[in-house]
């Protein structure tokens, strides 16, 4: 099976669109998804992802599923320094570096950075989607294991947000969450690949194989957006 998670195009969040940026970007994308052979596209109910996409639908003619939890990573967590609520990504390293915990895959949840706001539910919720959502195609999961009652050979495309896309590369690889939210960037319009390998028994994992990649755009001569990344912290 071949997931592609698709960041939005370069945003105009006021309106949840896209910017005319954003927009060349959609059509470069498409230019690229259209010669994929994807089986099956879902998508994220925000504008940015839906415009991201109506390009490529429409050279297809094809249809696309809403996912409510594709939306972006909604949780979050309230700043010791302001005692406001903030996304858990993009944070001052001095707030979660020296944390062993935020390194492991099962502890991360643990210190009370996490535990002062809803990202443990907001999390659990992305992952019981995804895993409903592979259970669809076959796959289900036990303990760090997948299996898949049938042969797939599915590809299919997740049109969705940079937080959002790596909170489902980091659960399909085993991986803290936070050390994907601050150390990687899904660039606006990015493809990042991820697939199954199965040994001879049955048993199979998901294997990141490009991350974030732009290769549409590079193509076209087209600058890669900032959007998202912030070069000072904000606290």
């Amino acid at each position: 099976m071949k997931l592609l998670i698709i960041r939005h195009g370069d945003p105009d969040y006021a309106i949840d669109s896209l910017t005319e940026k954003g927009w060349r970007e959609a059509e470069l994308l498409s230019q690229r998804l259209v010669k994929l052979n994807i089986d099956d596209f879902y998508c994220s109910p925000l504008g940015r992802a839906k415009d991201t996409a109506k390009p490529t639908m429409a050279k297809l003619n094809g249809k696309i599923e809403i996912l409510p939890w594709l939306a972006e990573f909604a949780g979050v967590i309230s700043s010791p320094y302001t005692n406001k609520n903030r996304i858990p990504w993009d944070l001052a390293p001095t707030l979660w570096a020296d944390e062993a915990d935020f390194y492991d895959r099962n502890r991360w949840m643990n210190p009370s950075l996490i535990a002062s706001g809803n990202v443990k539910e907001v999390y659990d919720q992305t992952t019981l989607g995804l895993s409903e959502l592979l259970r669809e195609y076959g796959w289900s999961r036990n303990g760090m294991l997948y299996r898949c009652d049938a042969e797939s050979d599915r590809t299919i495309a997740l049109f969705c947000h940079c937080g959002m896309g790596l909170t489902i590369i980091s659960y399909l690889t085993g991986t803290s969450p936070f050390l994907l939210w601050h150390n990687f960037f899904l660039p606006t319009s990015s493809v990042s690949t991820i697939v199954t390998e199965t040994d001879r028994s049955g048993n199979a994992h998901f294997r990141c194989v490009q991350i974030g990649d732009t290769s549409h755009l590079y193509a076209a001569g087209e600058d890669i957006s900032q959007a998202g990344l912030y070069p000072e912290f904000e606290k």
